[in-house]
Parts: C-alpha cells; structure tokens; sequence
C-alpha cells in the first residue's frame, strides 16, 4: 500500500488535523471532530498501538496466517477500527486478527476507520465485537458478559440489549463461570460442550462436578447422558471416579498414548483383546501432528 494513497484518501487538510497534537479531540462533541470521526484513512501501522482491553485471550495463529493469505490476494477488505490518542498516535479498537494478519504481512499501511472513543467505550466495542463472533468458546464469551457487567456497569437486561442476545442466553452463559476452573478449561479445550456444562451448574459441591466431569471424558458421555448422571447424583447417588472394568493393559496402554500424543485418548476393549482407540483433537493442526506422530511410527 503506497503513501500516496493516503494523500488521495485523506486530502491535505484532514490530515494536517489528525496529525496536530493540539487538536485535542476527545468526545464527538469537540471542535474539528466532526471532521475525524466517520473517515477512513490508509494509516501506518507504527502509529497504531495493539488495544488494552482486548477481551480475546488467544489468537488461533494457523487462523491468522490463512488470514494473511487471504489478505495477501485480495486486500484488506474491512478496514479496521482506531481512536486517536497523540499526534501520530492510535490505538486499535476491533479488528486486531486484520492487524496482526497485515503485520506479519510486512504491511507499511492498513486501512482504518476514525472513531472518537473514551476508555469505556473502547472496551465496549472490544467486546461487543469479539461476542458476535462465531469461534469464540463458551467460557470467552461469558467472560466477556461478565466484563461487561463489572466495568461499564450494566444490568443483564442491557447487557442482552447491547449483544442482540435474550437475557436468558446471556445468563447461561455466565451461570457457567460458577464451574469449577478445571472444567472451564476442559470446556475452552473442546473436550465438552456447554450442554455439558449447563447440566454439571446444576452440581454445587466442586469435588461431585470433577467426578461427573471425568465420566465425561472418559466415557465420551453424551449431554442427555450427563444430565441422567447429574440427576441420580442430586438424588444421593454420588459419582465416583471412574474405575475401569477393563483389563489393565488397556489402562497402562491408555496413559502411555496420552503422554505421546499429548491428547486424552480413551481405550475401550474386552477380554479378548478387541477394542477401539479414541483420539481426540481440537483442530485441523492437531490432527496432522497426530498423523505424524503416527507415520513416524511406521
């Protein structure tokens, strides 16, 4: 993206303002601002700093690359969204998987959106954008509802009004920070869903929700499975840990693919010697180190 193409976007004027560190813009009210917000400038990507309040905690980087390559044929068609702060100085405010894309890119310039934006309303947007999006994990999304909560201060029914969501929804979800953090984790790696979780909520004591979470994993339970457990345990029926009826060399074969594949893999054979082997994976990269790690083998 050459320089000139942010002359033709921005014309002398507007650009003189942005770059004028005694224009101090900071509501949409101020003088000139009329002039900033609603522009789309190509901006240097040195003068764009990554957003503090960035409610995604992991970036998939198999994702950004196929991102980037995208990019790289077709551009960047969705500008990115920025807040002046200095002279020559911004800071992102949604569009961080595009900017991280373009920068591995070796990108001089991205397209931006200006916008006039408080640390409050940063935050918001971070996080009502991360919400709409369709790969975020469960435990993600309710802690971005609870962020919401806690530091702008709303209720659940704005907060349902906000992310175009039933207030309903938005209290499943965060009912599921009450699991235990081990279960959370379970949940953000994929090994159970949140009909799983939403049934375990219904388990108070931490140690019966870990029982029943491990009969999940290792019994590949389903939801209506789990739900049937959670009722006899809430009837006096505790969970108890799993206690496999197999022989034991299905037990020590089981925990010796699981230090080698790094995954929780689950053995289910007879007497006889016939069974199946459960690998589980959480992504397409997942899968192929498997298979490596299988050739390798060979």
């Amino acid at each position: 993206m050459a320089k000139k193409n942010k002359k033709q976007v921005l014309g002398r004027g507007l650009s003189a303002l942005l770059d004028d560190p005694d224009t101090g813009i900071e509501s949409a009210n101020d003088m000139n601002a009329d002039k900033v917000v609603g522009n789309i400038i190509d901006l240097e990507i040195q003068k764009i700093e990554v957003n503090p309040y960035q409610p995604r905690t992991h970036f998939n980087e198999e994702a950004i690359q196929e991102l980037a390559e995208s990019i790289k044929t077709l551009g960047i068609i969705q500008p990115i969204t920025v807040r002046k702060l200095d002279r020559n100085q911004y800071q992102l405010v949604s569009g961080e998987r595009r900017f991280r894309a373009a920068k591995s890119l070796n990108f001089d310039t991205v397209p931006a959106f200006v916008r006039i934006a408080n640390d409050q309303e940063t935050l918001e947007m971070a996080l009502v954008e991360n919400i709409q999006r369709r790969d975020l994990d469960p435990i993600e999304i309710a802690l971005s509802y609870q962020r919401l909560i806690d530091e702008i201060q709303l209720t659940q029914n704005q907060l349902s009004q906000r992310v175009g969501k039933k207030r309903s929804t938005v209290a499943n979800y965060m009912r599921l920070l009450k699991l235990d953090p081990i279960i959370q984790t379970g949940m953000r790696d994929g090994f159970l869903s949140m009909g799983h979780g939403r049934a375990l909520i219904n388990i108070e004591e931490s140690d019966e929700q870990l029982a029943i979470y491990e009969k999940i994993v290792a019994k590949s339970l389903s939801v209506r499975e789990t739900e049937l457990l959670v009722q006899k345990t809430k009837k006096g029926v505790p969970p108890t840990k799993t206690i496999s009826s197999q022989p034991e060399f299905y037990n020590k074969a089981s925990n010796e693919l699981k230090s080698y594949f790094n995954s929780s893999v689950t053995i289910k054979g007879n007497n006889n010697g016939k069974g199946n082997i459960q690998i589980p994976f959480k992504s397409q990269k997942d899968l192929e180190e498997i298979i490596k790690k299988i050739k390798r083998e060979d």
